[in-house]
């Protein structure tokens, strides 16, 4: 999604009270290897499906970089955050969301848990030929409608069209840039013992909804996937514990493999209640009968976070006044000893939480 007209391509002067070059206009039901050839093909598909939808004033004269002021990001903090995330989620389209609303929300997110106000994206695409250009227009629309809603704007990007079967319909690369606010640090190496571990709701219905839509297991799910934007809710739970110590969205290899990640490096053990992780009934009896655990399915609008304990209570109230935080929860906390996760069953034993071994569902984000 190159921002500048490809060479060779036809330019169409400006009219003086235009103030923005006319956009070209797409004829084409689907994608040709024209459409990444840097023609007129090319231009009228990054005109009418991809300009037309995320224009905005940091686009300026859609030069090969978005140039973006300074002062923006200043006024919201001392540090710049930075991150890139690829999507390649199979099916395109599954129960509560689709790529493109994932790809806008997954790299919000992984600015969001840093504490970072997320500001730009870029949106790279990878599309295969053959692909429906009206499914690539669903894309871009739920692109547009989730930046949107996360207070971001899509400023530049890239388009690349490959032969069939050279990908799988769509890919989608984003990377996004964002301010940390003064005074705010968060890290994995700030948690410390007695920290509590607080999650914001439900754990695992992007994992099983995703599986669900696949259709290869003919099983039907009422299980939504979580896919939302995490910047609310970590705002208010940092105003309510402004000492927190941690936050790390629970993707891939889900809640378990999150927490190792933490045990690993910080040297802690974690002691998690089996009793109080919020789980969906629905959930539960779709695992029984895949024989999946819920703690490593993938979530994209759940978090973990590493609290003080005094300030647990105040970060739960925060939280449950937030959409997509009303069943926060305490689910455990940090101890000085074995650097294990370990769980206590709801049998009255204790069961030790490994790292994800292989993957438990691929092309899952």
């Amino acid at each position: 999604m190159k921002t500048a007209p490809a060479k060779g391509a036809e330019i169409v002067p400006l009219k003086a009270e235009d103030g923005l070059r006319r956009h070209g206009r797409l004829s084409a039901k689907k994608i040709t290897l024209a459409h990444g050839g840097g023609g007129s093909a090319m231009r009228d598909l990054i005109d009418d499906v991809f300009i037309s939808a995320f224009e905005n004033p940091a686009m300026g004269d859609l030069e090969d970089q978005a140039r973006l002021p300074l002062t923006q990001f200043t006024a919201s903090g001392d540090r710049l955050a930075f991150t890139t995330d690829g999507f390649v989620v199979d099916p395109l389209f599954f129960p509560g969301g689709d790529l493109g609303k994932l790809a806008v929300y997954g790299t919000v997110n992984d600015l969001a848990v840093g504490g970072a106000k997320p500001l730009y994206l870029s949106c790279a695409m990878i599309i295969e030929e053959g692909v429906e250009v009206e499914t690539l227009r669903q894309l871009v629309a739920s692109m547009k409608a989730a930046a949107a809603e996360a207070g971001v704007s899509i400023v530049t990007g890239d388009t690349k069209v490959v032969g069939k079967g050279q990908a799988d319909k769509v890919f989608i690369t984003t990377a996004g840039v964002g301010a940390i606010p003064a005074g705010l640090n968060l890290g994995v190496r700030q948690v410390q013992p007695g920290d509590v571990v607080i999650v914001n709701g439900k754990l695992g219905d992007h994992g099983a909804a995703i599986l669900a839509a696949r259709g290869d297991l003919e099983l039907e799910s009422p299980i939504h996937s979580d896919c939302r934007p995490l910047t609310g809710l970590v705002q208010a739970l940092l105003k309510a514990a402004p000492n927190t110590h941690f936050i790390r969205d629970c993707t891939r290899g889900g809640l378990a493999s999150t927490l190792n990640e933490v045990s690993d490096g910080t040297g802690f053990g974690i002691r998690l209640q089996e009793k109080a992780i919020p789980l969906r009934e629905e959930l539960r009896g779709f695992c029984e009968i895949l024989g999946l655990d819920p703690l490593y399915l993938a979530n994209e609008g759940s978090f973990a976070a590493f609290v003080p304990r005094a300030e647990a209570e105040a970060a739960l109230a925060a939280l449950r006044r937030v959409d997509g935080g009303q069943e926060a929860a305490i689910i455990g906390e940090v101890t000085t000893s074995g650097g294990r996760v370990i769980m206590d069953t709801l049998f009255g034993g204790a069961r030790i939480v490994d790292m994800l071994v292989g993957e438990q569902l691929p092309r899952i984000c």
